[in-house]
């Protein structure tokens, strides 16, 4: 066991354990000897959580869930250390935990880490309309968005260099699958768009702001009972990106993410709501006088149009990554991850 050193300078606990995947049960009590050792084995109760998409999400608890005091063990999927850094993302954790934004991390071991578990409801679509849930959500972005670096020089976003090596990995991919070449556009008509789109959008004035990185709607958690602001559970490493992009990103989710429906993107009205709500957070974050003003909203809404051109470049990753996998699982992995 030892210690890394977190984003407060406190040591990060570090347990050098590896936990089964298929059998967790016995590696976790191992882990919750050290970290409730309160708790009595036999008592010990899990709960696995469906809704992860690349990790294995497990609540340990002794009473109940509502209880406080639980534990949530997070199995790293496997190879999903090609595209996150895990020591960034652990980073992540503590540094939105430090500005009240985020659950406390305990420790880290080998293939997970271990956190605190926030209890509430799990957010999906339809709640994701609420005017009241929305307002709530607009309001926490803000005050994530209003976190700023200690040190260091001046920040960039991260989105140009990310979206080009995207499109150098699927040209690599591409080439490979038939299904993929006939489907999509050549990779020198996706490059002149990229830089096409890239000489646009940068000439829009958007702060570069900390980016959340994995903002899907089944990682937004309410309690309502207690009426506090929506916790967003899961992070990835710590990057920055220009705040139109990201707020387009939750607007994107709207339409959903299993079963996609655009016809539920937001109209004008609701994110004009949104956007309010979501400067008014961000002012009131950053000591500026809170008023907002409908120009501000304006301009912040044209941005946020403006950035939509990107999901649908990205919306071309997927589908490449889709038609790779169907055609070559095993041969194309370590690209297609590398996509993701």
């Amino acid at each position: 066991m030892n210690g890394r050193f977190a984003t407060s300078g406190n040591p990060l606990l570090h347990v050098d354990l590896q936990i089964d995947e298929h059998e967790p049960r016995r590696g976790i009590l191992e882990l919750l000897s050290r970290l409730r050792p309160q708790w009595k084995a036999t008592d010990i109760q899990m709960k696995t959580f469906t809704e992860g998409i690349t990790n294995q999400l497990i609540g340990c608890y002794v009473a109940s869930l509502q209880e406080p005091g639980c534990v949530l063990v997070r199995l790293y999927g496997k190879m999903t250390e090609l595209y996150v850094n895990r020591d960034r993302e652990v980073e992540m954790l503590q540094v939105f935990h430090t500005h009240g934004c985020g659950p406390q991390i305990y420790c880290s071991f080998q293939n997970g880490i271990c956190y605190e578990f926030v209890r509430g409801t799990v957010l999906d679509d339809e709640l994701l309309r609420q005017p009241s849930i929305y307002r709530l959500i607009a309001a926490e972005m803000g005050r994530i968005h209003s976190i700023q670096p200690k040190c260091g020089p001046p920040v960039e976003p991260f989105l140009w260099t990310k979206m080009s090596h995207f499109l150098t990995v699927a040209q690599s991919s591409v080439s490979k699958s038939p299904v993929a070449t006939q489907e999509v556009p050549s990779f020198e008509t996706l490059s002149v768009e990229l830089e096409s789109l890239k000489r646009h959008l940068s000439q829009v004035d958007s702060p570069t702001v900390l980016c959340h990185n994995d903002l899907l709607t089944k990682n937004i958690i309410y309690n309502h009972k207690e009426g506090e602001e929506p916790e967003i559970l899961r992070y990835r490493e710590r990057t920055y990106t220009t705040d139109s992009k990201l707020i387009n990103l939750v607007f994107f989710f709207f339409g959903g993410v299993n079963e996609v429906n655009y016809g539920l993107y937001p109209g004008p009205e609701l994110q004009r709501d949104w956007l309010t709500a979501y400067l008014e957070s961000y002012k009131r974050s950053t000591g500026s006088e809170v008023t907002v003003t409908e120009a501000e909203v304006t301009q912040l809404y044209v941005q946020v149009c403006k950035f939509s051109l990107v999901r649908a470049f990205n919306y071309w990753f997927s589908f490449v990554t889709g038609q790779i996998t169907k055609q070559n699982n095993k041969k194309n992995t370590k690209n297609i991850q590398d996509i993701q």
